[in-house]
């Protein structure tokens, strides 16, 4: 068995908390005190690579959890592109089947039936819609799209009953919408893009979002994995500091669980 995946199925999680792995680019692993663990974005190949428009697409971080070792109650995709929703990982998912669901919006579940995941297997989400997973509930989230190729990015909330809410942004071009919708949800904790490529959300700009919506913990992300699409973290840290929100900055360890707690 994968040193990953034992070390996630062996995890007890305390109550109120929940437990964060880190897989590179957008994909993390979560775990609840209920047991129930949900995959997000999990990019675990070299699909990108070679790029078309002869961008540095090479897989740049390990891979830490080969596709056919993912075990997982749900698998979640914010959006089609291939570092989110990556054909070759959604392929193996479908053909072992240690993947019980997949949920994403739109352009995603073309992904999912070419993936060859069962039509029963699909789920369709949208910003502000609800889908109910053992204690765990997920809240759909507004994203501004980045390219017109997909118009139906979107975020995730995820919390376990009143315990921490944590807030995956999922690609997000910036616009005060986007500021004013996460308010709304007080998350506790968000994941956030701050690479600032082809027109995600620059490290400036995921701190002003961290500032206005005020969660206790910033964690960066989407910064790592293709040379032609990075960003030095420490710039993150640093806009963060100038907001006066310095204090919020978690940097990510690929691989090391984190521990999500409410406030």
């Amino acid at each position: 068995m994968n040193a990953l995946t034992a070390e996630i199925r062996e995890t007890r999680v305390d109550k109120g908390t929940l437990a964060l792995w880190f897989l590179g680019q957008n994909g993390w692993m979560v775990k609840s005190s209920g047991g129930t663990v949900i995959a997000v974005d999990p990019y675990l190949s070299d699909s990108c690579n070679p790029s078309r428009r002869g961008l540095d697409l090479a897989r740049q971080v390990p891979l830490l959890l080969a596709p056919e070792a993912l075990e997982a109650d749900l698998l979640v995709c914010t959006h089609s592109h291939k570092d989110h929703a990556d054909p070759d990982t959604l392929c193996s998912c479908a053909r072992l089947g240690r993947v019980k669901g997949f949920l994403g919006p739109g352009d995603t579940q073309q992904v999912f039936a070419d993936a060859g995941i069962a039509e029963g297997d699909r789920g369709l989400s949208w910003p502000n819609r609800v889908t109910g997973l053992g204690d765990l509930t997920l809240t759909g989230t507004f994203a501004l799209p980045t390219d017109a190729g997909d118009l139906t990015h979107m975020g995730f909330l995820i919390q376990a009953g009143n315990g921490p809410k944590l807030w995956i942004t999922g690609d997000t071009a910036w616009c005060d919408l986007l500021a004013e919708a996460g308010s709304k949800h007080r998350p506790d904790a968000i994941c956030l893009p701050i690479n600032g490529g082809y027109a995600n959300l620059s490290h400036w700009e995921a701190a002003e979002l961290v500032r206005r919506v005020g969660p206790s913990q910033a964690i960066p992300c989407h910064w790592d994995m293709f040379a032609d699409n990075s960003c030095s973290p420490h710039m993150f840290e640093a806009s963060l500091t100038v907001k006066e929100m310095r204090a919020t900055y978690r940097l990510p360890v690929h691989g090391r669980k984190m521990v999500i707690e409410k406030g």
